[in-house]
């Protein structure tokens, strides 16, 4: 069916609107014997994420091609997931021009169909296209006309470069950390002597540590925040009771709403 050398292997997946033009369309895949892996029914993040991941394992794999198939009620949802994971081209095809283009500049090796917007019959004249459409082909973006040398070798780069994007940059997996990734976090000077640092961030969270001898300015809380003592002790001021707390290591004090310290 496809042009490529090696057979080609899909694997579906499809949420609850995108279903029945999924299962329409692996019907239509193994009835032109094509090997197919239909994972079935979930939420259009799930499906679109597992169908990626899967694509993107099998890269590596030098006996058969892996592509993907993937549906939701647009279309969009399960690209976007699909899209991912490193080497996953995922695009979301409603016409056979989408299908053409897709393959022909983005090399596509998932197809999104719309559940809601696009009938079976259609949807298999997008398949057909999309499996029979070699990379770097004339196609619609380009009047039908074969690419000009210089955009060939441009498309010809593009499939050693595309699939390294996400695979070599390091991802901080602490949420925390990631938003000041680039963010100089300096020492404050609270009184002569004194200082504190803010080491870790978030716009709900902070991490912070006190010289020994800091003061801490007096401010109200608003929402409240827990304060525990890592090393040494601090001593807290509730203006509002007019009363004191000592804390040492590993003491933890809840600063209410509404509580002023100093």
């Amino acid at each position: 069916m496809a042009e490529a050398t090696r057979p080609i292997k899909i694997i579906a997946g499809a949420d609850d609107f995108g279903t029945p033009l999924k299962d329409a369309l692996v019907s239509h895949l193994r009835s032109l014997n094509i090997q197919v892996e239909d994972l079935g029914t979930s939420s259009y993040y799930s499906a679109g994420a597992d169908v990626g991941r899967r694509v993107s394992q099998s890269l590596s794999s030098s006996s058969t091609e892996t592509r993907g198939l993937v549906a939701c009620g647009t279309g969009a949802g399960v690209s976007i997931f699909a899209n991912k994971f490193p080497g996953v081209f995922a695009a979301t095809c409603l016409t056979t021009s989408d299908a053409v283009n897709a393959r022909s500049i983005n090399n596509s090796n998932v197809l999104a169909v719309s559940g809601k917007y696009t009938s079976p019959e259609t949807a298999i004249e997008i398949l057909n296209t999309w499996l029979n459409t070699p990379f770097k082909s004339a196609c619609p973006a380009n009047d039908n006309k074969p690419w000009p040398e210089e955009i060939q070798n441009f498309l010809d780069k593009s499939l050693v470069e595309m699939p390294e994007i996400g695979r070599s940059e390091a991802v901080d997996t602490c949420a925390v950390c990631c938003l000041v990734k680039n963010r100089e976090l300096n020492p404050i000077d609270l009184i002569p002597g004194g200082s504190m640092k803010i080491l870790r961030e978030s716009p709900t969270s902070a991490f912070v540590r006190f010289k020994a001898g800091s003061v801490e300015p007096a401010h109200h809380h608003t929402f409240g925040h827990d304060l525990v003592v890592i090393e040494g002790r601090k001593s807290v001021w509730n203006l509002t009771k007019e009363e004191r707390y000592d804390l040492t290591v590993g003491i933890t004090c809840l600063l209410r709403q509404g509580m002023c310290i100093g």
